[in-house]
């Protein structure tokens, strides 16, 4: 009886397996049927929005439908990264995310609104943004070594002029005085560009910020990079040491990520991902992410993409719990 129960079962089984199948190689094959949304964290014209705009704007043509971007600023990127998380996981709304969404956020914040690694799937690494250390040209070191030297021969010489203890140049000061055994003060600005000027008048010797906002001091020759922060020196800036030449293994930059609300289709995933790979090494898209200051490589493999979340997920803990940062 049992065994005649089994033989008429295992038919139906295969047949739903097969119907199951089907249905999700037509789904791939159909999809989008309609506009896909892309939320933004941060608002219009912001450079996390201007990379976006750039990269959706060659996925409207790959998917033959357009894609939408929709801002959503505000509480840090916890607003639009609490809208993707809740969104429906149909393929038709991804999130743009940043560094501070995905992977500094959870150790700043006391609680959040979305899990940064269970409530997303990554789709594409989309770029790199490093930093560059400077220092003052009246500053007698010219090299990181030089200046942790400097700084422990002579404490309270030397201040890092960052945009607050939170952020991203606030961690990095505070975890070079960790590794290099420093207590170089911060000061902070909400509103770096006058942070910029005390750099250059050597109010403040030292100052941590994005390529972009550093070229124009650098090439004037109003401050010194001593090192970037990225894990291979940065293309165009191939002279300056990398701060993992100083400290093995640091890999501290700002980077963004295409994402999707967890259970969203894996067809879906895989597609985006190949579309992706494609836009991120065509040289036109290479060079106008170069020109603001952002690098990539192209996707990487769905693989490859949470990887990099994850270990930079856990670096940036390691930061925040050694150097002492207290979550809000």
């Amino acid at each position: 009886m049992k065994a005649a129960f089994r033989c008429l079962l295992l038919p139906l089984i295969l047949a739903l397996t097969a119907v199951t199948a089907g249905a999700q190689t037509a789904g791939a094959q159909t999809w989008p049927e309609r506009p896909v949304r892309v939320i933004v964290s941060t608002a219009a014209g912001a450079t996390p929005d201007i990379i976006c705009r750039i990269v959706t704007e060659r996925l409207s043509r790959a998917l033959g439908q357009q894609v939408v971007v929709e801002n959503r600023p505000g509480g840090a990127n916890v607003i639009g990264a609490q809208a993707a998380a809740r969104s429906t996981a149909d393929g038709y709304t991804f999130f743009f995310a940043t560094a501070a969404a995905l992977v500094t956020n959870p150790y700043t914040f006391k609680a959040l609104p979305y899990d940064p690694l269970k409530d997303f799937v990554v789709m594409a690494k989309v770029v790199e943004g490093p930093f560059v250390v400077l220092a003052h040209p009246g500053v007698a070191a010219k090299t990181l070594p030089e200046v942790i030297a400097l700084a422990k021969a002579e404490p309270g010489k030397l201040s890092f002029a960052t945009d607050g203890p939170r952020n991203f140049s606030g961690m990095i000061a505070a975890w070079l005085n960790k590794l290099g055994g420093t207590d170089i003060p911060q000061i902070p600005y909400s509103a770096m560009p006058q942070g910029i000027q005390d750099a250059l008048a050597g109010r403040v010797q030292l100052i941590i910020l994005a390529i972009p906002s550093a070229a124009g001091a650098i090439a004037s020759g109003g401050l010194r990079p001593l090192a970037t922060t990225m894990a291979q020196r940065v293309p165009g800036y191939e002279h300056v040491s990398t701060v993992g030449e100083t400290f093995s293994g640091f890999d501290f930059t700002g980077w963004m990520v295409l994402a999707a609300p967890a259970g969203t289709p894996p067809a879906v995933v895989e597609r985006v991902n190949r579309e992706m790979d494609v836009i991120l090494k065509d040289p036109d898209v290479v060079k106008r992410l170069r020109e603001i200051g952002f690098f990539t490589e192209g996707a990487g493999t769905l693989k490859d993409a949470a990887d990099y979340v994850r270990n930079q997920y856990e670096a940036w803990g390691k930061v925040v719990r050694e150097s002492g940062l207290q979550p809000e």
